[in-house]
């Protein structure tokens, strides 16, 4: 019964537009279902990947927008689980002042991504790489999936290890609440 009337409140609240009122609300959004969400600000590193043409990018590269970065796998099966739920956040959410990343780390050729994504229906993520996962470690990233959120100013917010339904009611409302942050 709390957990709906949380997860009730979260949605009124994201649909009111009043998660502009304040911070997001952390426990509210693991009460609503992103249990193994933990949150606290930290420095995010400045460490180079690389986008799809092969450039070098880095996370400082969206700076001013707040960021859902997803750590992944092709040979990842919880990954294979909760692309199509990004996707279809960043379908809805990515914009100006927000953007869904997810970054193949480790060893995954060029074909296995395209693979991958084909086969989940992805349409709307980046291809990001970070084949030596040089910011993967920098971050903490010991296992995947791992999801981090950044806020506009480039600060880590918050990040939850394991995969997650991100298309939910409960994970729009902390997208939402982040972008007015």
């Amino acid at each position: 019964m709390l957990r709906s009337i949380l997860y009730t409140s979260l949605l009124i609240a994201a649909n009111a537009g009043l998660a502009s009122a304040g911070p997001v609300d952390w426990d509210a959004a693991r009460e609503a279902g992103l249990a193994k969400l933990t949150d606290g600000a930290q420095e995010v590193p400045d460490i180079a990947f690389k986008d799809a043409d092969g450039n070098e990018v880095t996370l400082a590269d969206w700076q001013g927008k707040a960021l859902l970065v997803n750590f992944w796998a092709t040979w990842c099966a919880p990954c294979r689980e909760e692309m199509p739920s990004l996707d279809s956040l960043a379908e809805q959410r990515n914009g100006e002042d927000f953007e869904v990343l997810t970054i193949a780390s480790g060893r995954n050729p060029p074909p296995a991504i395209r693979k991958f994504l084909d086969e989940t229906g992805v349409e709307n993520l980046p291809i990001l790489t970070d084949e030596r996962m040089a910011l993967a470690r920098a971050m903490g990233v010991m296992a995947m999936p791992v999801t981090i959120l950044i806020d506009a100013e480039g600060q880590e917010v918050a990040r939850m290890i394991g995969d997650a339904d991100w298309a939910s009611p409960a994970a729009i409302a902390v997208v939402d609440q982040l972008r007015a942050d």
